[in-house]
């Protein structure tokens, strides 16, 4: 049975397809300025790539800010739906998830089958998301790449104040103005970004194993400031960009499989 999970977020779109429950194919790219198009094309490849045909798909299910943009859904989930019951597919111990992409983040408390039990959203700063270490990068004349190898080589704690993208730019330049190394703003960055994400989780009371998914995720600098933040430890899945729309293809799974049939 071929089921598949689409999340069309802000900056990417994700697809993940399944053959009885396995993944068989996936894909990414950017969402550009044509999301349905982009959608329809990166389900096609997906498909491609699980050697299946569009009319051989028994469920689709969509997540994500642009869900509504996929004709071919069958149903759409929330964002915080798809991520729970992905992270529990990836690390079924987990009960609190942390999702941080481009323009938003999440965090979700979830029981032992990935069904959420509570959830806070960070969706009106970008001090808590992707967008925020690009502006700081672009303050840095660096790579976004580059922040988190260098904020692992930082020797010093230095504090930054600002709570807005707009203010922390200017202080990142102070930062620089004043002779601070940019390992050490580029930890300041990531601290700030984990602070803030890391007062949304308590908010909803942080238990044991944390999840960490979500693009920014692959951001080591990221990940071990968060880690510093809630001292604990943070499981990390391998493409962690891909767990929401795993999540959305698990929910067509077993939709598809209650219906009955091959």
């Amino acid at each position: 049975m071929i089921t598949a999970g689409i999340d069309i977020g802000a900056k990417t779109v994700k697809v993940v397809v399944l053959k009885d429950g396995k993944v068989a194919g996936k894909a990414i790219d950017l969402s550009g300025f044509d999301q349905r198009g982009t959608s329809d094309r990166l389900f096609r490849k997906a498909l491609a790539e699980a050697g299946a045909d569009i009319k051989d798909v028994r469920m689709i299910v969509a997540t994500g800010a642009g869900k509504g943009e996929f004709p071919h859904a069958n149903d759409p989930v929330t964002e915080v739906t798809a991520d729970a019951r992905g992270a529990n597919v990836i690390h079924p111990k987990g009960r609190t998830v942390i999702s941080v992409g481009a323009e938003e983040g999440r965090a979700i408390r979830t029981d032992a089958q990935g069904r959420v039990v509570d959830f806070a959203v960070n969706e009106k700063c970008a001090a808590g998301a992707g967008a925020f270490t690009e502006s700081m990068a672009r303050a840095l004349e660096l790579k976004v790449e580059d922040l988190g190898p260098l904020s692992l080589q930082s020797t010093n704690a230095v504090p930054m104040n600002a709570q807005c993208a707009v203010f922390a730019e200017s202080e990142v330049v102070s930062l620089v103005h004043a002779g601070t190394s940019k390992q050490d703003i580029s930890r300041a960055i990531h601290d700030a970004i984990a602070s803030r994400i890391s007062s949304m989780a308590r908010r909803i009371s942080v238990e044991n194993d944390v999840v960490l998914i979500g693009g920014v995720a692959k951001n080591k600098g990221f990940v071990e400031s968060l880690k510093r933040d809630l001292a604990t430890e943070v499981f990390v899945p391998q493409d962690p960009e891909f767990i929401s729309a795993l999540g959305a293809a698990h929910i067509a799974f077993e939709k598809a499989s209650k219906q009955g049939g091959n």
